[in-house]
């Protein structure tokens, strides 16, 4: 199927409180234009709230449950446990703000989560029911070294999707989207390299080869994406939402002053993407189509 319109979801951990502002006022406005919902680790996570239309669940996840230590305590990693405790915050949100599955599955714009295999390094994009929503979404934010629990759907063990597929645009377009909504969690014009931090963690994980390989390939693979955002195929039209403004939170960060500016930065960009999104129409000119493998080679 062509022509179907996108949304897309980068991750970032508690960086993703931008796209929750974003989707916020998408929910208020009743903006619901999309086929499709794709996203990697806590983009993933945002999008099936998103989807299901359970307005404010993001925002009072990542105010009252990701701002505590029982999530986040870096001191833990030195005994040799998971500095974010995602088996804790599931248990939280089933307790405190379980996910409408019933309206998951019943919403017509299709959720697919990105995760990584641990087997192969390579992208999983899966379609979760009832059964294993969790799980996956759970698996997409499993990142190396963060969160050292084990997570699989279907026998196949996960770690984070952003690991192999950070902003998941060229799986969106290969799906047949022609609209696509990008929402980011770095600046427009940022490009991930790889730095100290990539072979930091690569050196930790040496007794996981294949995942130290993933975890090196990630800054391509985001480059690749950041590309396509800036030259998309001449029969698609991106809407990139991205901050303006410096972000206040990091990976990690648990300040809630931090996270309510990031928050309103995306609820204020939300009206001009939404004006954005209308601008480019339903109908694209046949006479610019042409495919992606000639655009991109």
């Amino acid at each position: 199927m062509s022509d179907r319109a996108a949304i897309v979801v980068e991750g970032g951990a508690m960086r993703g409180v931008f796209s929750v502002g974003v989707l916020d006022v998408f929910l208020e406005r009743a903006f619901e234009p999309f086929d499709l919902a794709i996203g990697a680790s806590a983009g993933a996570c945002n999008l099936a709230s998103h989807v299901a239309r359970q307005e404010g669940r993001n925002r009072r996840c990542y105010f009252e449950l990701m701002t505590r230590r029982e999530f986040i305590d870096l001191r833990r990693a030195v005994r040799g446990r998971s500095a974010v405790d995602l088996d804790w915050l599931w248990a939280a949100l089933a307790e405190r703000e379980p996910l409408d599955v019933a309206a998951l599955a019943c919403s017509p714009t299709e959720l697919i989560v990105v995760a990584t295999s641990a087997r192969s390094g390579e992208p999983l994009y899966l379609r979760p029911g009832r059964d294993d929503i969790f799980d996956a979404l759970k698996g997409s934010c499993a990142l190396p070294g963060l969160y050292r629990g084990g997570v699989s759907v279907a026998g196949e063990p996960l770690i984070d999707g952003g690991v192999s597929d950070p902003i998941p645009v060229e799986e969106a377009y290969r799906r047949g989207a022609r609209r696509i909504l990008v929402i980011r969690s770095r600046p427009a014009g940022y490009v991930k390299t790889d730095g100290w931090s990539s072979r930091l963690s690569a050196a930790f994980l040496r007794k996981q080869p294949v995942v130290a390989r993933a975890m090196r390939r990630t800054a391509e693979r985001y480059q690749r994406a950041v590309a396509l955002l800036h030259a998309p195929p001449g029969d698609c039209r991106i809407v990139h939402v991205a901050p303006v403004l410096p972000m206040s939170t990091g990976r990690t960060t648990q300040d809630a002053r931090a996270l309510e500016r990031d928050y309103a930065h995306g609820r204020e960009m939300a009206e001009d993407a939404i004006d954005r999104w209308r601008a480019i129409g339903k109908h694209l000119d046949s006479r610019d189509c042409h495919s992606y493998k000639s655009a991109t080679s």
